[in-house]
């Protein structure tokens, strides 16, 4: 079986799916490889590494997929330069594999059942402790959460260290996160290491030993709902509920001089969390970096896509903040990828038990169905 990379296609995405440190064991374990000319390059991977690893470098995007046994992708399945779906342009019996996000785009779903291609989605590898190697989503927003805190220290017009100088003590960055999951624990760590004052937001109280272990004060949330969802995602909250966090994080954010927001509810428009008025009530010169855009933003003044700046506050609204670091990211997505071929890999062919947990969790559809039990869910 062959594993085919292309280039990805998104505007602004510079991940490769798969780097050349990984193909060395993906060809011991019987695959042939490959690879787009130019899909490396913007992640700092060159045609002559991918070669040297073992790979075979295809010019003809169309014949790269139309020959694809599994094609690995970093972004969903769309519409390439060349007119034609990606889902079309690969063979019936093919296997698409990568993020897909099937909970907010079922009728990609549908469309890939139609055209009788398998779906293995990275984002819905389930967060088990034999999965842990494969949690391609976890490696991402890790490092979208260290990069939010840069990105937030260049905007800011102050610097995070509390320094003591012959001029006098400059005092440290406030910085404020709203979410303690992956991303946000490594914000705070980030945070933390450039010398700020951190306090942490999220509707889990089993968070608090996490976020206080790295030195943040944990914002203590209202009288609790039952919020922790699947995966040890937070679920959607009430609107009575999101109204009485929103009246104690108005003050902390209000002190803030950098708010990092991360919280995502799968398959959902991001909660609002950062209201017009809390957003009224912060210093001018004050940041937000909404890691939440690409679902809506967690602030409602953020525009997906684009930096703004209201009232003095800047509103930071990239859609894509792991891209800024594309080479780890690449390749910790690639050793991801490398985790699950290598799982399901018997005499070089790709075996997908449906009764396996994992399994069952991330392939989305198969011989010309939707398999996906939620995804299906949302079709009926």
């Amino acid at each position: 079986m062959n594993l085919s990379i292309p280039k990805e296609t998104v505007a602004g995405e510079k991940r490769v799916a798969l780097v050349p440190e990984s193909l060395k064991k993906l060809i011991q374990l019987g695959y042939s490889v490959r690879v787009e000319a130019g899909a490396g390059v913007a992640a700092g991977f060159s045609d002559a590494e991918y070669k040297e690893a073992g790979a075979d470098i295809v010019t003809s995007a169309a014949d790269l997929f139309a020959k694809a046994d599994i094609l690995i992708k970093v972004q969903k399945p769309g519409a390439h330069p060349s007119g034609k779906h990606e889902l079309e342009m690969l063979r019936e019996g093919a296997t698409y594999l990568g993020f897909f996000y099937s909970l907010g785009n079922p009728d990609l779903a549908v469309k890939a059942a139609a055209q009788k291609v398998t779906v293995i989605s990275m984002d819905a590898v389930p967060r088990i402790t034999r999965a842990q190697r494969m949690d391609a989503l976890s490696s991402q927003t890790n490092l979208a959460g260290y990069k939010a805190v840069l990105v937030g220290a260049n905007h800011l017009r102050k610097i995070f260290p509390l320094m003591m100088t012959a001029a006098g003590t400059v005092q440290p960055a406030k910085v404020v996160i709203l979410g303690a999951g992956v991303a946000g624990l490594q914000a705070i760590a980030t945070a933390k290491r450039l010398g700020a004052v951190v306090e942490v937001s999220d509707v889990r109280p089993a968070v608090k030993e996490q976020v206080e272990s790295l030195g943040a004060k944990y914002i203590e949330p209202p009288a609790q709902e039952a919020l922790e969802g699947q995966g040890g995602y937070a679920k959607e909250a009430s609107a009575e509920y999101l109204r009485k966090q929103q009246e104690i994080l108005s003050k902390h954010i209000g002190m803030a001089d950098v708010v990092i927001t991360t919280a995502l509810v799968p398959g959902k428009r991001a909660p609002v969390l950062v209201t017009e008025s809390m957003l009224q009530g912060m210093r001018p010169g004050s940041v937000v970096v909404d890691l939440a855009a690409e679902q809506g933003g967690n602030c409602e003044w953020t525009k997906p896509g684009e930096t703004v700046e209201r009232g003095g506050v800047i509103i930071v609204g990239d859609t894509n903040m792991v891209s800024h670091v594309a080479y780890h990211a690449s390749q910790l997505y690639a050793r991801n990828v490398a985790t699950l071929l290598e799982a399901f890999t018997k005499e070089g062919q790709l075996v997908l038990d449906p009764e396996d947990e994992i399994i069952k969790g991330c392939v989305i559809a198969r011989d010309g169905a939707v398999v996906h039990e939620a995804t299906r869910a949302l079709i009926a």
